[in-house]
């Protein structure tokens, strides 16, 4: 089923030589239109549409409250109510970088393995938050564990090995066509031959096709599985889940760098958020100053800016004492046990622990980076 409000996109229909039964073919022009961004009001955000990289893109805009309402699933478009003026399109991650370049899409979400291989350095594409902290991996180079490889254990070792040569170069299987020989060039590798393949690489050694294979490694066990391993300085690219935009769009429409400024804030502050807890808990003193000291003594105690200490006010005999305060700080959530034990060696008591939703700064530097790259 066809999308609501198809893109303009650039394919033409044209029919061929005449004959009693017409046929027709249809041709692509991948060269960008420099008004398409121009032409439309409305801003295209690009997000997977399908696997794990879809569900975490999703799962992570919620939690920044940027829901994305699909009512149809058979519908590639759909809407994010708060931001009105915002066009949410699915579509393969490789798709998202190409139609950014094209200028069809203003904004995507795609690994970074993606944008790298398929944007091939286009300076037209900006990187606008490179740590979204889901889709982790790496690419690497993995050869066989058996054979004339069992004691070679890293690039160096490999590129050395006399089996190589101009006649018979190191047979590498690759999906990444541009990053594979890329990474051989700037490491100075010689008598190297990619060949391009899909889907389960692993294979490729054991069946003849390949000395060694260039893919995606999340755990290592299907590598392990198959008897392969990665070697030292083997590793092309580190990637993870990525924003990126189309530098053409934010320079042409204004809509378009403001409703990225409020996505990139939004996220910010709830990933930053993500890995603190907000710990309050009550300690006896005799000014506020002296708590702080005490709480500042401390490593794992000193917050985002410093610990917040206000006076706690009981009765006892009838009477109001201030005999505690009750401090308030941030501490990451891998230091929660430490800063526990902390507070406790400083006379903390009461110890509260609550997850954050957002931690929004005076301004994230992220868009101070931005505007830089694009020359604000």
């Amino acid at each position: 089923m066809l999308a609501a409000n198809p893109p303009k996109c650039p394919f033409f229909l044209t029919q061929a030589s005449p004959s009693p039964s017409p046929s027709f073919r249809i041709l692509c022009s991948a060269s960008p239109s420099a008004s398409a961004a121009e032409e439309r009001r409305e801003i295209r955000l690009g997000l997977p549409s399908k696997g794990r990289m879809a569900a975490d893109t999703l799962d992570l805009l919620k939690d920044c409250q940027l829901s994305v309402k699909h009512v149809n699933p058979r519908q590639y478009v759909a809407k994010i109510p708060e931001l009105s003026n915002l066009e949410v399109w699915f579509q393969r991650p490789k798709d998202i970088v190409r139609k950014l370049l094209s200028g069809d899409l203003d904004l995507g979400i795609a690994g970074l393995d993606t944008v790298s291989e398929y944007a091939q350095g286009s300076e037209d594409l900006i990187i606008i938050h490179d740590a979204l902290g889901y889709g982790e991996c790496h690419l690497s180079l993995a050869i066989p564990k058996y054979g004339i490889f069992e004691n070679i254990n890293s690039l160096n070792e490999l590129s050395q090995m006399p089996q190589w040569t101009k006649e018979k170069p190191l047979r590498v299987a690759t999906g990444f066509t541009y990053l594979g020989p890329k990474f051989v060039k700037e490491n100075g590798l010689e008598h190297v031959s990619f060949s391009t393949a899909d889907g389960a690489l692993e294979a490729a050694p054991a069946m003849g096709i390949a000395d060694a294979i260039l893919d995606l490694v999340s755990s290592g066990i299907t590598l392990k599985e198959n008897n392969l391993k990665e070697i030292e300085g083997g590793v092309v690219l580190r990637s993870q889940a990525v924003l990126v935009a189309s530098k053409r769009s934010l320079l042409k429409m204004k809509s378009a760098l403001d409703t990225t400024h409020e996505i990139l804030e939004r996220l910010e502050a709830h990933l930053k958020a993500e890995v603190q807890y907000q710990v309050v808990a009550n300690m006896r003193g005799n000014s506020a100053q002296e708590v702080a000291e005490r709480v500042l003594s401390q490593p794992s105690l000193a917050g985002l800016q410093g610990p917040t200490v206000s006076t706690v006010y009981c009765k006892r005999d009838g009477k109001i004492t201030a005999d505690y305060y009750a401090i308030v700080i941030c501490v990451p959530k891998k230091a929660l046990y430490k800063s526990v034990q902390q507070l406790r060696a400083i006379g903390g008591s009461g110890v509260l622990y609550s997850p954050l939703t957002y931690i929004f700064d005076e301004e994230t530097p992220r868009w101070r980076e931005l505007l830089s790259k694009l020359g604000l």
